[in-house]
């Protein structure tokens, strides 16, 4: 069963410029975590502005659980908790107060969502910042507030854009853990916005990569790594303190595949995967692990179908950023 059926949705903002979204039709299935990927200025926050109802479409359709949004967005809030960049609608509203009210706005009774307000502050390390205005707080415990305001009131649909930016590595993998566990213990469908390509893999089941204003990629992650160079990559990183460092054409040449220099002494080196076994055997008999600060083997990823079916030169330029 489709949450989300989107046809032929374009936003323009004004007259005469380029479509923020350019006629983007796709289905969101229940129980999935779906993930939109895409440079800045991509068109990714529009479009979720117009799957929660605060942006109208220039023309198209979208229905949630079978509502024309379009024609009237009360279905939303009642089936849709939405992580946005800054909470600014409650920004002076003391953290423990925000979380609460959210949750009797979302149907609980006052004792179970102060308690649920708690339990959620005490998960994110909220407590010693509970009476404190969400305005005053860093950018880092501002998003956990946004976290658990999404969280609270058990909502079928969780739409969240950008939901670790500024988070502390800790932070990030307990947010995709209590994602992992919302939708496998009650179904609950997610939307995710994130550039973090590689951090989100763990999580998303199917994505779409947007670029331009249009879905340039849409399917299973399976699916679209199997349209990608499916040569495996070498990453090799040599320091100067464990000897020369060796010229990319003699790395290249060495293992026998296409080299790419990430930076100085850190090499890719794209080898078929009937050669791994050999490249790998002679990329070790000509340097030694000794000289090697770091090896790893990697297969394509979802940041390949990020790179490679984006559609645009943007990615590959965010990426190097």
């Amino acid at each position: 069963m489709a949450v989300y059926e989107v046809r032929n949705l374009t936003k323009i903002y004004r007259q005469g410029a380029a479509p923020a979204n350019d006629d983007l039709s796709f289905d969101i299935e229940q129980g999935e975590i779906f993930g939109l990927l895409g440079p800045n200025g991509a068109g990714k926050t529009t479009l979720v502005r117009q799957l929660v109802g605060l942006v109208k479409p220039t023309r198209g359709s979208i229905r949630l659980f079978g509502h024309d949004i379009v024609r009237s967005a009360a279905a939303v809030p009642r089936c849709v908790a939405y992580l946005a960049q800054r909470p600014l609608a409650v920004a002076e509203v003391y953290v423990s107060d925000a979380i609460a009210l959210t949750g009797r706005i979302r149907g609980l009774g006052r004792r179970e969502a102060a308690a649920r307000a708690r339990e959620l502050m005490g998960l994110f390390g909220l407590e010693p910042v509970a009476r404190r205005p969400i305005m005053r707080l860093s950018g880092g415990q501002q998003r956990l507030v946004t976290l658990a305001l999404a969280l609270i009131g058990d909502l079928p649909v969780l739409i969240l854009d950008e939901p670790t930016n500024e988070l502390d590595p800790e932070h990030r993998r307990l947010v995709w853990d209590l994602l992992l566990e919302r939708n496998r213990r009650h179904g609950t469908t997610v939307v995710l916005v994130t550039h973090n390509v590689l951090e989100a893999e763990r999580v998303i089941q199917r994505v779409g990569i947007i670029n331009h204003g249009r879905i340039m990629a849409l399917g299973r992650v399976g699916e679209l790594k199997a349209r990608v160079d499916q040569r495996v990559r070498l990453e090799l990183r040599f320091s100067a303190e464990r000897g020369e460092v060796p010229p990319a054409a003699r790395v290249g040449e060495t293992a026998g595949g296409q080299v790419l220099e990430l930076a100085r002494g850190h090499y890719a080196v794209l080898v078929d995967r009937a050669e791994l076994q050999a490249a790998v055997a002679r990329v070790l008999d000509a340097f030694g692990p000794g000289r090697l600060e770091d090896f790893r083997i990697q297969t394509p990823t979802l940041e390949d179908v990020y790179l490679q079916l984006g559609g645009g030169t943007g990615l590959a330029q965010q990426r190097s950023a």
